[in-house]
């Protein structure tokens, strides 16, 4: 993120070559750590909406640090190999990426060697780290649909309102991964913008949304929000 504003902000456009491998496992760790903390999340939902008498007892503080610890330790061990792979590779063709920061993806299209290694860890990252998310984090959710179907309708509204805000953060966070990965994967045209937009989107708006997908729930924070729309409202009334 500081090198992306330098880049915006002062036409700063280099980065040397140690930082950038430091950036990119910085931002594909921090990555795989989102996506562990959305999956956790998905099991408290499921514990707190199918088997409430339980959760003070399965998710207890020390079980909570565990998964806490495994998150960090899983996202920096599964992107830790990725620096590594692209230290080995020779580098004799341009040395511009196309993107504001630096992507694992974009930087080994650089290099004028054989990038096999990459592309098949990059896959096995992607399907063994945000593919298991995304299918426990659906089949958590399909059942707790079969829960909620049998609840009150008081019930099954308090229920939709427990989930609705982790739900828009798991749509914020892997749908532009998923377009960015596609776009990066079958793209064809390399002077194609899309593949810009797509790593900026992905970077900047989870980031952007998420307080206030989480905000909004507060009625604290809505009726400030309101407060300030309704005193704007009759500001600029004539």
């Amino acid at each position: 993120m500081p090198k992306m504003m330098a880049i915006f902000w002062f036409n700063s456009t280099t980065i040397q070559f140690d930082a950038c491998l430091l950036q990119m496992f910085a931002i594909h760790s921090l990555s795989g750590m989102e996506s562990t903390v959305l999956l956790a999340m998905a099991f408290d939902r499921y514990v707190a909406i199918c088997h409430p008498l339980r959760h003070a007892t399965v998710l207890t503080l020390p079980r909570v640090t565990k998964i806490g610890m495994a998150a960090v330790v899983r996202g920096a061990a599964l992107m830790a190999p990725l620096p590594v792979f692209i230290k080995q590779l020779p580098f004799c063709r341009s040395n511009i990426l196309s993107h504001s920061y630096c992507l694992h993806q974009d930087v080994m299209k650089l290099a004028c060697a054989d990038i096999h290694v990459n592309v098949i860890y990059g896959l096995i990252v992607i399907i063994s780290a945000i593919g298991l998310d995304s299918v426990l984090i659906s089949l958590s959710y399909l059942l707790i649909l079969k829960t909620v179907l049998g609840l009150t309708r008081e019930a099954q509204t308090k229920a939709f309102g427990t989930c609705v805000s982790h739900v828009c953060a798991v749509f914020i966070f892997y749908v532009p991964f998923i377009g960015l990965s596609m776009v990066h994967r079958f793209g064809k045209r390399q002077d194609s913008l899309l593949p810009v937009i797509m790593a900026n989107t992905y970077l900047l708006v989870p980031p952007v949304l998420n307080p206030i997908v989480y905000g909004v729930k507060t009625k604290e924070i809505r009726q400030r929000i309101l407060r300030l729309f309704h005193v704007t409202t009759l500001t600029s009334d004539p």
